[in-house]
């Protein structure tokens, strides 16, 4: 069995990020899993993910050096996945990631072992979630939660975490679902 590559994916607002750390923190002495760092043309104090901060013109020049094994644009801004998963990923390590729905079919095509993991929320809790962060107008709100609707879900996704409650609950869920996926290996 080819090591997965899990590919986290919901609504932003859905508690995507809330939940990777959860499960990073719980699994961080867990052999053979890593989270990878998403690199974000967003600045590093803006909230939300531990990420790793570029200006467009940096993230552009490290994509033009094919340093990223994974990209895209959304909201925006530019998203990217360094290639260091390539390493950790032969070398037997489950990795981690935050994903985009509108980009997982070309995540797929790169990565034929990946894992999509959805987290679902209601659409009450999402607008709720939305207007508390703070960092979007009352338009930009409703346009992702359009953009939500348009994607709907993830359709073959087998593995769909509903995160509508306490983080707990739903942080063991996705705990649970990568140590039963993950490899024997330690990080590199």
């Amino acid at each position: 069995m080819q090591t997965p590559l899990i590919y986290v994916v919901g609504p932003s607002g859905s508690g995507k990020d809330s939940l990777i750390r959860y499960a990073r923190e719980r699994l961080a002495s867990q052999p053979g899993v890593c989270f990878a760092h998403r690199y974000i043309t967003r600045p590093a104090d803006a909230g939300g993910e531990n990420h790793i901060a570029l200006s467009e013109e940096e993230f552009a020049a490290r994509a033009k050096a094919d340093l990223f094994a994974l990209h895209w644009r959304s909201h925006g801004l530019s998203y990217g996945i360094g290639i260091e998963i390539n390493q950790w990923l032969a070398k037997g390590v489950t990795v981690v990631v935050n994903g985009s729905r509108g980009y997982l079919p070309q995540a797929r095509k790169r990565y034929p072992e990946l894992l999509p993991v959805a987290i679902e929320v209601s659409d009450a809790v999402l607008r709720a979630r939305l207007r508390a962060r703070g960092r979007e107008t009352a338009e930009q709100i409703e346009a992702r939660l359009q953009r939500h609707h348009e994607l709907g879900g993830m359709g073959d996704s087998r593995d769909v975490i509903r995160n509508d409650g306490e983080l707990a609950p739903a942080g063991e869920a996705l705990v649970a679902l990568i140590r039963r996926r993950s490899g024997a290996l330690a990080c590199a």
